[in-house]
């Protein structure tokens, strides 16, 4: 359960019986000593009311109904109210379990997004991960989830490549070649005036749906999708081909988008291109901004393909939300095509659009990642090295605690749930509105917090079931805790679903690997100050059905995060 959610019910009613209004505002309590949350909004409420604050939280905590619940309430400064919870009320928290939503909505998820007939580099991992965690997160919690991967599938590119292969009489199916051969047609295209109006001539024939030009241009989607397809697998990602629908599948309804901006009276001429004017966007001389959705020559923009997906995704999707994530050098963007989607009625009054941008990927020089020679890093790459980094460490860590019982098969294994972890561990624990610094070292570091660390913390619980032939299905998981450390244990277990409604609400992945963090933390400290196997019967299953609620938690905090736990390290 949300146990936020609980507290603010219960204290909201009493605010009815104190004769206040206003928000609760649970939050977890800043100093554990004084208890385990917090109720600050009896203040604002009282003064409102024109009421001594004090006095009112204690007419608060007279009336509240929090019987089993909370132990203990206590009025601190000038308002705030103390909440320690109930032990018995914590061992009843189902450790791992997502609490299922009271109000299902449908949920458009817009990540990922590469660009066909190129390989995914680095750029492509924050989207991936960061939009595939809060999908996951959200689906859990009981949401219907509608994963979209808007692939850049359409437009001049297409044209370059198909003109530089058929006048080159050059052809691959290999992704790399094709990759070369765009970036030749490129260069074609910048520098020769006559072969670039061939490749607009080749956009076209292929957006009128020439046999040849289409023929050539699946073959080049099944290519490139064949490459992602293996990057989501091994980034355990849970984008499946179904969940494409790249710029291509809004070709037919560009125009009918247009008249609708048309039918509103939004469109504007400039300087032969159409344009939608918003006041609200505008540059430093003042004036305003265009929202430029056709092209002096009849072609679109990204613009015109977003609008057309939004219709798409409000009024045949019906979704509640759409979420992109996309990074935050778009901002502008989208904000200009929310708008233009709102003021053309093209949302409906339901659905909510938001933005979920997310900083650069840097190096160690504080620079754009890329490779020694200043090349763009490819994703596969990445990747692989990863694994192979973690092969060393975990062998090396092997070696030195002499494990006999990890032979080479095992430790590969390891290796790439390790590596995999690590690399995504690495970004979705930091603030996705942040750049941040590429770091091996840390990343794949024991100590800290790190995706090792927390895989580790799980294995050190499996290793005390193995150690004591323990029966898991034998625990009884909700016995209440006895003395602080446990305590304090079972208050982060149960703290899970507060975590979880954050990040469904706010789309920050770091919240819940700040959580897990803490919990793996708290779990060391219990297992350091709590003897578990030694200890007499009743607090030896008792501590074993802790250890059991912490694991299960972690594991499903991990494959929320899409990292994979292992059983011995």
């Amino acid at each position: 359960m949300n146990i936020k959610a609980l507290l603010a019910k219960r204290i909201e009613a009493a605010f009815d019986i104190a004769l206040i209004v206003g928000p609760a505002l649970i939050q977890t309590a800043g100093k554990p000593e004084f208890g385990d949350y917090q109720a600050n909004g009896v203040m604002a409420a009282a003064k409102k009311a024109g009421k001594n604050p004090r006095e009112v939280a204690q007419q608060v905590i007279d009336a509240v109904d929090l019987d089993g619940i909370a132990s203990e309430l206590s009025i601190a400064g000038p308002g705030f109210i103390n909440i320690r919870l109930d032990a018995s009320f914590l061992a009843r928290e189902p450790a791992g379990d997502v609490t299922q939503t009271s109000a299902p909505q449908t949920v458009v998820v817009d990540y990922s997004a590469p660009n066909l007939a190129k390989e995914m580099h680095v750029g492509h991992l924050r989207s991936t991960i960061i939009g595939d965690c809060i999908a996951r997160v959200l689906e859990a919690q009981g949401h219907k989830v509608i994963r979209q991967n808007h692939v850049g599938d359409w437009g001049t590119q297409f044209g370059m490549l198909l003109t530089y292969l058929d006048e080159s009489g050059q052809d691959t199916d290999d992704l790399a070649d094709l990759e070369e051969f765009y970036r030749a047609a490129k260069q074609r295209f910048d520098a020769d005036q006559a072969f670039s109006e061939r490749s607009r001539l080749a956009v076209v024939n292929l957006q009128s749906g020439g046999e040849h030009e289409l023929t050539q241009w699946r073959r080049f989607i099944d290519i490139s999708m064949s490459h992602c397809e293996a990057i989501y697998k091994q980034l355990n990602v849970t984008l499946k081909p179904d969940d494409v629908r790249g710029e291509s599948a809004y070709n037919d309804a560009l125009k009918p988008t247009i008249e609708e901006l048309r039918a509103q009276d939004l469109l504007r001429e400039s300087n032969g291109a159409l344009c939608v004017f918003l006041g609200q966007f505008k540059n430093k001389q003042g004036d305003t901004l265009p929202v430029i959705v056709e092209k002096s020559d009849g072609g679109y923009l990204y613009a015109t393909t977003d609008l057309a997906a939004i219709a798409y995704r409000t009024r045949h999707l019906q979704a509640d939300r759409v979420l992109y994530f996309v990074d935050a050098r778009q901002s502008l963007h989208f904000k200009q095509v929310f708008a233009v989607a709102e003021q053309a009625g093209l949302t409906g009054s339901k659905t909510h659009l938001d933005h979920m941008p997310f900083g650069t990927m840097l190096g160690a020089d504080g620079k754009p990642f890329k490779t020694r020679e200043g090349a763009i890093v490819k994703l596969e790459a990445l990747l692989e090295e990863a694994i192979a980094r973690a092969f060393a460490v975990v062998s090396e860590k092997s070696a030195t605690e002499k494990n006999p019982h990890l032979d080479g098969d095992e430790i590969a294994a390891l290796a790439e749930a390790i590596g995999i972890g690590a690399v995504k561990y690495a970004d979705l624990s930091k603030n996705r509105t942040s750049d941040y610094v590429f770091d091996w070292d840390h990343m794949l570091s024991f100590d800290g917090n790190t995706a090792p660390y927390l895989q580790y913390a799980y294995t050190r619980i499996q290793s005390i079931f193995m150690k004591g032939q323990v029966d898991l299905s034998k625990l009884e998981l909700g016995v209440a805790a006895v003395g602080e450390p446990e305590r304090r244990l079972a208050l982060a277990i149960a703290g899970f679903n507060d975590i979880l409604d954050q990040v469904a609400t706010e789309g920050f992945p770091h919240y819940l690997c700040g959580y897990l963090y803490d919990l793996a933390t708290r779990f060391m400290q219990f297992y350091e100050q709590c003897p578990i196997l030694t200890s007499a019967d009743a607090d030896r299953l008792r501590r074993l059905a802790l250890a059991q609620q912490t694991a299960l938690t972690l594991k499903q905090g991990l494959d929320l995060l899409g990292i994979d736990v292992v059983n011995q390290m």
